[in-house]
């Protein structure tokens, strides 16, 4: 099949299955005359690799289950190499979580401080203390 019946049948652009295959992880054949064709492995392949960018795993971060599914499995996941990467990406997103914790914590914080200090100023305000 062509690279545009591929994008349309993975639901992708043309430019995302050139990215994949600039990344190594699409390897069409090629026609006799030079041509790229593709296969429907390659359809599961490109939706593998897009379902995995839809969780914020990067380009890298993917190969391990491609290269599970090129293993023959009917899972990407399954392959131990696959698990660690599902599990540096929960790390990943634990942190972040954490950084975004402290950040709403410090910004609580800051909140709370300016609306304190509006009404301090505003109750000097209307008792004329304000000098």
């Amino acid at each position: 099949m062509h690279i545009s019946d591929l994008a349309a049948k993975a639901g992708v652009t043309v430019k995302a299955v050139r990215y994949y295959e600039s990344q190594g992880l699409l390897r069409p054949g090629r026609k006799a005359n030079g041509y790229r064709t593709y296969t429907e492995h390659d359809v599961v392949v490109v939706r593998e690799i897009k379902a995995l960018l839809s969780l914020g795993l990067t380009a890298e971060q993917t190969y391990p289950f491609i290269e599970c599914l090129r293993a023959g499995n009917d899972r990407a996941d399954v392959c131990p190499a696959s698990l660690t990467a599902y599990r540096t990406r929960i790390a990943e997103v634990d942190q972040r979580i954490a950084e975004l914790s402290d950040l709403r914590v410090r910004l609580t914080d800051l909140l709370a401080d300016a609306e304190s200090w509006r009404q301090r100023r505003s109750g000097l305000t209307t008792t004329g203390d304000e000098r």
